[in-house]
């Protein structure tokens, strides 16, 4: 059976290896190459070497105020998104009745789409924001605190999933064991399960970082009439500098090279340090 596998094993993967090909790998070399070209279109690239990317710093302060509002967001989003989601976890695990139907409830935001979901976060926000007669792009602050606030209603229910899940593979044995050596609630939540669920926390810590760094319709939904561009977040700012500044196609691919570097990256770290702490384990 093995050999049957593995003489037939290119003809199964081909097809797919040739559609990640076409919309994936070309694309991106394509991307890449283009990074280093002044253009319009693919057919009138003309090479500049690395003169996209120093205008994309020299030029466009945008760049570095949107790549500074990004990195605050992130690490605002990571840390709310998942104690709230791991808090609900711990609720929503408990034999409570009515849990299934606030597990749905909870999820339900991350099934709606992000320009959807930005529109009527909107329309709720600046209906409440109007009592002082502002709304949501007033200042950046307003719509930094705002986005934190969508992201976590349509991130936690997805990421208390996840921590559900955790949760609920550890052995029921151990908390007893722990409950009859006299450990608190506490005690049993830091010392048993936390460090039973770190797979859980690795993985909601990734899907948060990459989703909040990746954060794009909704940006635009909410804060886009933002004055001076100070809430336009890294996708937002590439795609403004690409499609919305004549002349800046070939400084909007260099910073589409430089946030996939820079994800790529971080994820990195992150594989990195979870890793150390197997080892350290």
């Amino acid at each position: 059976m093995y050999k049957q596998l593995n003489r037939w094993f290119p003809v199964f993967v081909l097809p797919t290896l040739a559609a990640f090909c076409v919309a994936f790998l070309v694309p991106f070399v394509m991307g890449v190459w283009l990074s280093f070209h002044r253009f319009t279109t693919v057919t009138n690239a003309r090479f500049v070497g690395l003169e996209n990317y120093v205008r994309a710093f020299t030029e466009d302060d945008g760049f570095l105020r949107a790549l500074g509002f990004t990195a605050g967001f992130t690490a605002v989003s990571i840390l709310t998104v998942n104690l709230l989601a791991f808090t609900l976890a711990l609720l929503l695990t408990r034999r409570l009745r009515g849990t299934n139907i606030l597990r749905s409830i909870f999820f339900m935001p991350n099934l709606i789409g992000g320009i959807v979901l930005g529109y009527v976060f909107s329309l709720l926000v600046n209906g409440l924001l109007a009592f002082w007669g502002v709304d949501i792009t007033f200042s950046a602050t307003y719509g930094f605190w705002g986005l934190v606030a969508l992201n976590i209603w349509q991130l936690s229910g997805y990421m208390m999933v996840i921590y559900i899940a955790g949760l609920q593979n550890v052995p029921g044995e151990l908390l007893e064991a722990a409950a009859i050596d006299g450990a608190s609630a506490m005690t049993a939540l830091r010392r048993v399960k936390i460090p039973l669920v770190m797979p859980s926390i690795t993985i909601c810590t990734f899907l948060t970082l990459t989703n909040s760094f990746k954060l794009f319709d909704q940006n635009l939904a909410l804060t886009a009439g933002a004055p001076e561009r100070q809430t336009q977040m890294l996708a937002l700012d590439i795609y403004q500098s690409f499609y919305g500044r004549v002349g800046w196609q070939g400084v909007g691919q260099a910073k589409a090279v430089l946030f996939f570097l820079l994800v790529a990256a971080l994820a990195a770290l992150q594989l990195g340090l979870t890793r150390s702490r197997e080892v350290d384990a």
